[in-house]
């Protein structure tokens, strides 16, 4: 028996439920859960359960198969990197075949949820941006460029799209903006990260942009994204597809992004960790504003 097979410790459940990254899903969720209220006329209540229920967890199926096929293609890398050297792929206790056997499983199954319990729109975008994860971005742009983050980031931005698409079967401007939001919100949340991560980034090889382009153009950027941010959020306010809560609510959490931007470039100690845990606490009050506001409006 090899060492690495003697040394390798039986999988659990808990290995299969980590490998697909739980906690990113569940953010996926709760902006798909979004995009299905807001496509909900505000007097008209909320969307069937049992609808709700089939899309949320196909959705979740799907996005867990990706997440598998990130592990198994990131195993080496992450094995370099001391918040990922303990993943199950890295312990040995899965092996690949196993893994893109429980892949597979999962997209199948999350498809046929979608395809016979939602609709085939719904299932298609889903598959679209199972590849644009799984395959596109793991094998090729998280490998060959400093903008990987960037490209990469449209397909995580994707599950507004998919909550109003299962609710009305159509593509509309308003998730559509939503999706917007969340790809320019992807960089200042990432790269953020990724300064705090740099030597370890740097040492598994990952071109991220700190590590190709130095700090200093990272931090710049960042607070460009941030503006850029700050602009695209208040579109659902220029359109008219949210009210005045939604815009204060906007406005105020974008100048606490500044903030932490500014801070960010004038590399104030610790800046890196809280400019990236606020863009966290920053997605959810926004998309809870858009919620607050969507149902304020069936009162007015």
């Amino acid at each position: 028996m090899s060492q690495e097979h003697a040394g390798a410790v039986a999988p659990s459940w808990r290995d299969y439920m980590e490998m697909c990254k739980p906690r990113v899903v569940m953010l996926m969720l709760i902006t798909a859960a979004v995009g299905m209220l807001l496509a909900v006329p505000p007097a008209a209540g909320l969307p069937a359960f049992d609808l709700v229920a089939a899309t949320l967890i196909g959705i979740a199926l799907v996005a867990g198969s990706a997440a598998v096929i990130n592990h198994v293609a990131d195993a080496h890398i992450d094995a370099r990197m001391f918040r990922t050297r303990r993943r199950p792929m890295v312990r040995g206790g899965i092996t690949p075949p196993r893994a893109m056997l429980f892949s597979a499983a999962l997209a199948l199954a999350g498809m046929s949820l979608l395809t016979f319990a939602v609709n085939p729109a719904t299932a298609w975008l889903n598959l679209l941006s199972w590849a644009g994860y799984g395959i596109v971005y793991t094998l090729y742009l998280k490998h060959m460029t400093p903008q990987n983050i960037v490209i990469g980031g449209l397909f995580g931005a994707a599950p507004p799209l998919f909550g109003w698409t299962a609710v009305t079967g159509s593509i509309a401007i308003e998730p559509l903006v939503l999706v917007a939001i969340i790809f320019v919100w992807t960089p200042p949340h990432f790269w953020a990260l990724a300064l705090d991560r740099l030597e370890e980034y740097a040492d598994a090889g990952v071109p991220m942009l700190p590590v190709t382009h130095g700090e200093t153009h990272t931090r710049r950027q960042v607070l460009a994204y941030t503006v850029l941010l700050a602009v695209v959020s208040l579109l659902p306010g220029v359109l008219g597809t949210s009210g005045a809560l939604y815009v204060i609510a906007a406005v105020a959490l974008n100048g606490v992004f500044l903030h932490h931007a500014v801070a960010l470039l004038r590399r104030r100690p610790g800046a890196e960790i809280r400019t990236f845990r606020y863009s966290i606490v920053y997605l959810g009050l926004l998309f809870l504003a858009l919620l607050v506001d969507h149902y304020l409006q069936a009162l007015t």
